[in-house]
Protein backbone atom coordinates (compact mmCIF):
# COMPACT_ATOMS: atom_id res chain seq x y z
CA UNK A 1 0.00 0.00 0.00
CA UNK A 2 0.97 3.64 -0.34
CA UNK A 3 1.56 5.77 2.73
CA UNK A 4 2.90 9.24 3.51
CA UNK A 5 6.00 8.45 5.57
CA UNK A 6 7.72 11.01 7.78
CA UNK A 7 11.48 10.43 7.68
CA UNK A 8 14.20 12.91 8.64
CA UNK A 9 11.54 15.58 9.05
CA UNK A 10 10.08 15.22 5.53
CA UNK A 11 6.84 13.66 4.31
CA UNK A 12 7.09 11.50 1.20
CA UNK A 13 4.85 8.81 -0.28
CA UNK A 14 6.30 5.30 -0.06
CA UNK A 15 5.09 1.81 -0.84
CA UNK A 16 4.81 -0.18 2.41
CA UNK A 17 3.80 -3.74 3.13
CA UNK A 18 0.06 -4.04 3.66
CA UNK A 19 -0.48 -4.33 7.44
CA UNK A 20 -2.37 -7.26 8.89
CA UNK A 21 -4.69 -7.03 11.92
CA UNK A 22 -3.92 -9.14 14.96
CA UNK A 23 -6.47 -10.36 17.48
CA UNK A 24 -8.76 -7.55 18.55
CA UNK A 25 -7.97 -5.38 15.53
CA UNK A 26 -9.44 -4.43 12.15
CA UNK A 27 -7.91 -3.53 8.81
CA UNK A 28 -9.57 -0.38 7.47
CA UNK A 29 -9.26 1.02 3.94
CA UNK A 30 -8.95 4.75 4.51
CA UNK A 31 -11.51 6.99 2.84
CA UNK A 32 -10.19 10.17 4.47
CA UNK A 33 -7.74 11.32 7.12
CA UNK A 34 -7.99 14.72 8.77
CA UNK A 35 -5.12 17.22 8.54
CA UNK A 36 -4.49 18.20 12.16
CA UNK A 37 -2.08 20.66 13.74
CA UNK A 38 -0.89 17.98 16.15
CA UNK A 39 0.67 16.10 13.21
CA UNK A 40 2.28 19.38 12.16
CA UNK A 41 3.88 19.69 15.61
CA UNK A 42 5.49 16.28 15.02
CA UNK A 43 6.61 17.20 11.48
CA UNK A 44 8.18 20.43 12.72
CA UNK A 45 9.91 18.67 15.62
CA UNK A 46 7.99 20.44 18.39
CA UNK A 47 6.67 17.10 19.64
CA UNK A 48 9.15 14.21 19.81
CA UNK A 49 8.19 11.02 17.97
CA UNK A 50 10.30 8.22 16.46
CA UNK A 51 10.89 8.16 12.70
CA UNK A 52 10.25 6.82 10.11
CA UNK A 53 6.57 7.11 10.96
CA UNK A 54 3.14 7.38 9.43
CA UNK A 55 1.10 10.17 10.97
CA UNK A 56 -2.63 10.81 10.62
CA UNK A 57 -4.90 10.14 13.57
CA UNK A 58 -8.55 10.76 12.60
CA UNK A 59 -9.97 8.57 9.86
CA UNK A 60 -13.08 7.25 8.20
CA UNK A 61 -13.07 4.21 5.99
CA UNK A 62 -14.40 0.75 5.18
CA UNK A 63 -13.56 -2.36 7.18
CA UNK A 64 -11.73 -4.92 5.04
CA UNK A 65 -10.84 -7.51 7.66
CA UNK A 66 -11.62 -8.16 11.33
CA UNK A 67 -9.54 -10.33 13.62
CA UNK A 68 -11.77 -10.22 16.64
CA UNK A 69 -13.90 -13.36 16.79
CA UNK A 70 -17.57 -13.18 17.68
CA UNK A 71 -17.11 -10.20 20.02
CA UNK A 72 -16.50 -7.71 17.23
CA UNK A 73 -19.14 -5.03 16.76
CA UNK A 74 -18.08 -4.44 13.14
CA UNK A 75 -17.63 -6.67 10.11
CA UNK A 76 -16.06 -6.39 6.66
CA UNK A 77 -17.86 -3.85 4.52
CA UNK A 78 -18.93 -1.66 7.45
CA UNK A 79 -18.36 2.07 7.21
CA UNK A 80 -16.46 3.22 10.30
CA UNK A 81 -14.60 6.08 11.94
CA UNK A 82 -11.65 5.90 14.32
CA UNK A 83 -10.25 8.50 16.69
CA UNK A 84 -6.83 9.74 17.70
CA UNK A 85 -7.32 8.24 21.17
CA UNK A 86 -6.97 4.45 21.06
CA UNK A 87 -8.11 3.21 24.48
CA UNK A 88 -6.47 0.00 25.66
CA UNK A 89 -9.60 -0.90 27.62
CA UNK A 90 -7.54 -2.44 30.43
CA UNK A 91 -5.82 0.33 32.40
CA UNK A 92 -7.28 2.07 35.46
CA UNK A 93 -8.29 5.20 33.56
CA UNK A 94 -10.12 3.19 30.90
CA UNK A 95 -11.95 1.25 33.61
CA UNK A 96 -13.24 4.45 35.24
CA UNK A 97 -14.40 5.89 31.91
CA UNK A 98 -11.53 8.33 31.34
CA UNK A 99 -10.29 6.90 28.05
CA UNK A 100 -8.68 10.23 27.09
CA UNK A 101 -6.19 9.54 29.88
CA UNK A 102 -5.47 5.94 28.87
CA UNK A 103 -2.02 5.31 30.34
CA UNK A 104 -1.16 2.59 27.85
CA UNK A 105 -1.97 4.89 24.93
CA UNK A 106 0.53 7.50 26.08
CA UNK A 107 3.22 5.03 27.11
CA UNK A 108 3.04 2.76 24.06
CA UNK A 109 1.68 4.77 21.15
CA UNK A 110 2.55 8.39 21.84
CA UNK A 111 6.05 7.68 23.13
CA UNK A 112 7.04 4.60 21.12
CA UNK A 113 4.77 4.48 18.06
CA UNK A 114 3.49 0.96 18.68
CA UNK A 115 0.24 -0.78 19.61
CA UNK A 116 -0.41 -2.62 22.86
CA UNK A 117 1.66 -5.72 22.15
CA UNK A 118 4.68 -3.45 21.81
CA UNK A 119 4.93 -3.72 18.03
CA UNK A 120 4.07 -1.55 15.06
CA UNK A 121 1.93 -2.94 12.26
CA UNK A 122 3.81 -0.99 9.59
CA UNK A 123 6.98 -2.07 7.81
CA UNK A 124 8.95 -1.25 4.72
CA UNK A 125 9.41 -4.12 2.27
CA UNK A 126 12.89 -4.84 3.67
CA UNK A 127 11.35 -5.38 7.11
CA UNK A 128 12.37 -2.05 8.63
CA UNK A 129 9.70 -0.96 11.15
CA UNK A 130 7.69 2.20 10.51
CA UNK A 131 6.17 3.71 13.64
CA UNK A 132 2.47 4.57 14.03
CA UNK A 133 1.08 7.87 15.30
CA UNK A 134 -2.30 6.55 16.51
CA UNK A 135 -3.33 4.23 13.65
CA UNK A 136 -1.13 5.89 11.00
CA UNK A 137 -4.04 7.13 8.90
CA UNK A 138 -2.07 8.90 6.14
CA UNK A 139 -2.13 5.70 4.13
CA UNK A 140 -4.36 3.66 1.87
CA UNK A 141 -5.04 1.26 4.75
CA UNK A 142 -4.38 1.02 8.47
CA UNK A 143 -4.81 -1.35 11.39
CA UNK A 144 -6.99 -0.11 14.26
CA UNK A 145 -7.71 -1.82 17.60
CA UNK A 146 -11.42 -2.59 17.89
CA UNK A 147 -11.67 -0.38 20.98
CA UNK A 148 -11.35 2.55 18.56
CA UNK A 149 -13.54 1.39 15.66
CA UNK A 150 -17.00 2.99 15.64
CA UNK A 151 -19.70 2.14 13.10
CA UNK A 152 -20.87 5.09 11.02
CA UNK A 153 -24.59 5.48 10.23
CA UNK A 154 -25.42 5.29 6.53
CA UNK A 155 -26.99 8.75 6.69
CA UNK A 156 -23.61 10.43 7.21
CA UNK A 157 -21.01 11.05 4.46
CA UNK A 158 -17.91 8.91 4.76
CA UNK A 159 -15.15 11.39 3.86
CA UNK A 160 -16.49 14.28 5.95
CA UNK A 161 -17.11 12.00 8.94
CA UNK A 162 -13.37 11.46 9.36
CA UNK A 163 -13.22 14.71 11.36
CA UNK A 164 -15.36 13.15 14.09
CA UNK A 165 -12.24 11.32 15.27
CA UNK A 166 -10.24 14.34 16.43
CA UNK A 167 -11.66 17.77 15.61
CA UNK A 168 -15.11 16.96 16.96
CA UNK A 169 -14.07 14.44 19.62
CA UNK A 170 -11.59 16.92 21.05
CA UNK A 171 -14.19 19.68 20.93
CA UNK A 172 -16.82 17.47 22.56
CA UNK A 173 -14.45 16.59 25.40
CA UNK A 174 -13.81 20.29 25.99
CA UNK A 175 -17.40 21.53 25.70
CA UNK A 176 -19.31 18.68 27.35
CA UNK A 177 -16.86 17.16 29.81
CA UNK A 178 -14.34 19.86 30.76
CA UNK A 179 -16.65 22.90 30.62
CA UNK A 180 -20.01 21.17 31.12
CA UNK A 181 -21.42 24.02 29.06
CA UNK A 182 -25.01 24.99 29.87
CA UNK A 183 -27.67 26.75 27.80
CA UNK A 184 -27.50 30.51 28.14
CA UNK A 185 -23.79 30.69 28.94
CA UNK A 186 -21.30 32.79 26.99
CA UNK A 187 -18.09 31.48 25.45
CA UNK A 188 -14.96 32.70 23.71
CA UNK A 189 -13.10 30.47 21.27
CA UNK A 190 -9.46 31.40 20.68
CA UNK A 191 -8.34 29.94 17.37
CA UNK A 192 -10.97 28.97 14.80
CA UNK A 193 -9.23 26.17 12.95
CA UNK A 194 -10.68 22.67 12.90
CA UNK A 195 -11.05 22.20 16.66
CA UNK A 196 -12.09 25.79 17.34
CA UNK A 197 -14.76 25.64 14.66
CA UNK A 198 -16.07 22.36 16.09
CA UNK A 199 -16.18 23.97 19.56
CA UNK A 200 -18.29 26.81 18.16
CA UNK A 201 -20.70 24.37 16.53
CA UNK A 202 -21.10 22.37 19.73
CA UNK A 203 -21.48 25.49 21.85
CA UNK A 204 -24.33 26.54 19.58
CA UNK A 205 -25.85 23.05 19.74
CA UNK A 206 -25.75 23.15 23.55
CA UNK A 207 -27.49 26.53 23.69
CA UNK A 208 -24.71 29.05 24.31
CA UNK A 209 -26.04 32.61 24.34
CA UNK A 210 -23.00 34.41 22.92
CA UNK A 211 -20.13 32.77 21.06
CA UNK A 212 -17.11 35.02 20.49
CA UNK A 213 -14.59 33.88 17.88
CA UNK A 214 -11.00 35.14 18.19
CA UNK A 215 -8.21 34.53 15.70
CA UNK A 216 -5.05 36.27 14.50
CA UNK A 217 -5.98 35.66 10.84
CA UNK A 218 -8.92 37.83 9.81
CA UNK A 219 -9.80 35.63 6.81
CA UNK A 220 -10.41 32.65 9.10
CA UNK A 221 -13.15 34.60 10.88
CA UNK A 222 -15.21 35.04 7.72
CA UNK A 223 -17.12 31.78 8.15
CA UNK A 224 -17.32 31.98 11.95
CA UNK A 225 -20.97 33.18 12.00
CA UNK A 226 -21.97 30.19 9.89
CA UNK A 227 -20.59 27.92 12.60
CA UNK A 228 -22.29 29.70 15.47
CA UNK A 229 -20.24 32.79 16.29
CA UNK A 230 -22.25 35.83 17.33
CA UNK A 231 -19.14 38.04 17.51
CA UNK A 232 -15.71 37.83 15.87
CA UNK A 233 -12.57 39.81 16.68
CA UNK A 234 -9.05 39.76 15.24
CA UNK A 235 -6.29 39.12 17.77
CA UNK A 236 -3.73 41.80 17.02
CA UNK A 237 -0.43 42.64 18.67
CA UNK A 238 -2.13 44.32 21.64
CA UNK A 239 -4.01 41.68 23.68
CA UNK A 240 -5.63 44.40 25.79
CA UNK A 241 -7.65 45.53 22.77
CA UNK A 242 -9.09 42.02 22.41
CA UNK A 243 -9.85 41.81 26.12
CA UNK A 244 -11.79 45.06 25.99
CA UNK A 245 -13.75 43.88 22.92
CA UNK A 246 -14.77 40.68 24.70
CA UNK A 247 -15.76 42.60 27.82
CA UNK A 248 -17.86 44.96 25.74
CA UNK A 249 -19.59 42.00 24.04
CA UNK A 250 -20.44 40.48 27.43
CA UNK A 251 -21.70 43.61 29.19
CA UNK A 252 -18.44 44.00 31.08
CA UNK A 253 -18.50 40.60 32.78
CA UNK A 254 -16.33 38.41 30.60
CA UNK A 255 -17.32 34.98 29.28
CA UNK A 256 -18.42 32.00 31.30
CA UNK A 257 -15.96 29.76 29.43
CA UNK A 258 -12.93 30.60 27.29
CA UNK A 259 -11.60 27.80 25.10
CA UNK A 260 -7.97 28.06 24.01
CA UNK A 261 -7.92 25.97 20.85
CA UNK A 262 -4.46 27.22 19.82
CA UNK A 263 -2.13 26.44 22.68
CA UNK A 264 0.73 28.68 23.72
CA UNK A 265 1.65 31.18 26.44
CA UNK A 266 -0.08 34.11 24.71
CA UNK A 267 -3.42 32.41 24.09
CA UNK A 268 -3.31 30.81 27.55
CA UNK A 269 -3.00 34.28 29.08
CA UNK A 270 -5.77 35.64 26.85
CA UNK A 271 -8.14 32.83 27.88
CA UNK A 272 -7.60 33.66 31.53
CA UNK A 273 -8.02 37.38 30.94
CA UNK A 274 -11.43 37.22 29.23
CA UNK A 275 -13.09 34.82 31.72
CA UNK A 276 -15.57 36.24 34.21
CA UNK A 277 -15.21 35.82 37.96
CA UNK A 278 -16.05 32.20 38.69
CA UNK A 279 -15.64 31.23 35.03
CA UNK A 280 -13.41 28.62 33.42
CA UNK A 281 -10.52 28.71 30.98
CA UNK A 282 -10.38 25.39 29.12
CA UNK A 283 -7.03 24.75 27.44
CA UNK A 284 -7.35 22.47 24.42
CA UNK A 285 -4.58 23.26 21.92
CA UNK A 286 -1.19 21.58 22.02
CA UNK A 287 2.04 23.48 21.53
CA UNK A 288 5.80 23.06 21.89
CA UNK A 289 6.57 20.45 24.56
CA UNK A 290 8.72 22.95 26.47
CA UNK A 291 6.11 25.75 26.54
CA UNK A 292 4.50 26.93 29.77
CA UNK A 293 1.93 29.53 30.76
CA UNK A 294 1.54 31.94 33.64
CA UNK A 295 -1.57 32.66 35.68
CA UNK A 296 -2.19 35.28 38.34
CA UNK A 297 -2.57 33.28 41.53
CA UNK A 298 -4.44 35.91 43.55
CA UNK A 299 -7.11 36.30 40.89
CA UNK A 300 -7.33 32.53 40.61
CA UNK A 301 -8.08 32.33 44.32
CA UNK A 302 -10.05 35.49 45.05
CA UNK A 303 -12.19 35.43 41.91
CA UNK A 304 -12.46 31.61 41.77
CA UNK A 305 -11.30 31.33 38.18
CA UNK A 306 -10.93 27.72 37.02
CA UNK A 307 -8.24 26.50 34.63
CA UNK A 308 -8.83 23.09 33.07
CA UNK A 309 -6.93 21.04 30.56
CA UNK A 310 -8.89 18.97 28.05
CA UNK A 311 -7.28 16.41 25.74
CA UNK A 312 -10.26 14.60 24.23
CA UNK A 313 -13.29 12.48 24.91
CA UNK A 314 -14.43 8.87 25.08
CA UNK A 315 -14.20 7.48 21.55
CA UNK A 316 -17.03 4.95 21.58
CA UNK A 317 -19.64 6.84 23.62
CA UNK A 318 -18.87 10.39 22.49
CA UNK A 319 -18.53 9.69 18.77
CA UNK A 320 -21.86 7.88 18.83
CA UNK A 321 -23.39 10.98 20.43
CA UNK A 322 -21.70 13.17 17.81
CA UNK A 323 -23.18 11.08 15.01
CA UNK A 324 -26.62 11.62 16.54
CA UNK A 325 -26.02 15.37 16.63
CA UNK A 326 -24.88 15.29 13.02
CA UNK A 327 -27.93 13.33 11.86
CA UNK A 328 -30.20 15.88 13.59
CA UNK A 329 -28.38 18.72 11.85
CA UNK A 330 -27.14 20.16 15.15
CA UNK A 331 -23.57 20.04 13.84
CA UNK A 332 -22.37 20.18 10.25
CA UNK A 333 -19.60 17.88 9.04
CA UNK A 334 -19.65 18.99 5.42
CA UNK A 335 -19.46 22.63 6.40
CA UNK A 336 -16.24 21.95 8.28
CA UNK A 337 -14.30 20.20 5.52
CA UNK A 338 -13.01 22.99 3.31
CA UNK A 339 -10.22 21.33 1.30
CA UNK A 340 -9.31 17.86 0.03
CA UNK A 341 -5.81 16.63 -0.82
CA UNK A 342 -4.60 13.41 -2.40
CA UNK A 343 -2.07 11.25 -0.56
CA UNK A 344 0.65 12.58 -2.87
CA UNK A 345 -0.33 16.09 -1.74
CA UNK A 346 -0.04 15.35 1.99
CA UNK A 347 3.13 17.41 2.41
CA UNK A 348 1.44 20.34 0.64
CA UNK A 349 -1.56 20.00 2.96
CA UNK A 350 0.60 20.40 6.07
CA UNK A 351 2.52 23.26 4.46
CA UNK A 352 -0.81 25.03 3.90
CA UNK A 353 -1.76 24.37 7.51
CA UNK A 354 1.56 25.79 8.73
CA UNK A 355 0.98 28.92 6.63
CA UNK A 356 -2.55 29.34 8.06
CA UNK A 357 -4.13 28.88 4.65
CA UNK A 358 -6.69 26.31 5.83
CA UNK A 359 -9.96 27.33 7.44
CA UNK A 360 -11.98 24.65 9.17
CA UNK A 361 -10.52 21.21 8.44
CA UNK A 362 -8.72 19.80 5.41
CA UNK A 363 -8.64 16.06 4.71
CA UNK A 364 -6.36 13.74 2.79
CA UNK A 365 -8.24 11.28 0.56
CA UNK A 366 -5.85 8.37 -0.16
CA UNK A 367 -8.10 6.10 -2.24
CA UNK A 368 -10.35 8.38 -4.26
CA UNK A 369 -14.03 8.42 -3.38
CA UNK A 370 -14.86 4.99 -1.98
CA UNK A 371 -18.58 5.70 -2.04
CA UNK A 372 -18.56 6.62 -5.73
CA UNK A 373 -17.57 3.21 -7.05
CA UNK A 374 -13.81 3.41 -6.64
CA UNK A 375 -13.52 0.39 -4.34
CA UNK A 376 -12.33 -2.02 -7.05
CA UNK A 377 -9.58 0.36 -8.14
CA UNK A 378 -8.65 0.97 -4.51
CA UNK A 379 -8.30 -2.72 -3.73
CA UNK A 380 -6.05 -3.42 -6.71
CA UNK A 381 -3.86 -0.42 -5.92
CA UNK A 382 -3.17 -1.70 -2.41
Amino acid sequence: MKAAVLAEGRLAVEDLALPRPRVGEALVRVAACGVCHTDLHVIEGHVAFPQPAVLGHEIAGVVEEVNGGQQSAVKPGDRVVASFIIPCGNCHNCHIGEQALCSSFFEMNRLRGVLYDGETRLRRHDGEPVWMYSMGGLAEACVVPLTDVIALPDELPLVESSILGCAFLTAYGAVRHAADLRAGQTVAVIGVGGIGTAIMQLARAFGADRIIALDAVEAKLTDAPRHGATHAFVCGEDPRTVELAVMDATDGRGVDVAFDACGGPGTFALAGAVVRDGGAAVIVGLTDSEASGEVGLNRLVRRQVHVRGSYGGRPQADIRELTRLAMRGAISLGGMVTQRFSLEEAAAAYAALAERRISGRAVVVPNGDIEQGDRAQMETSC
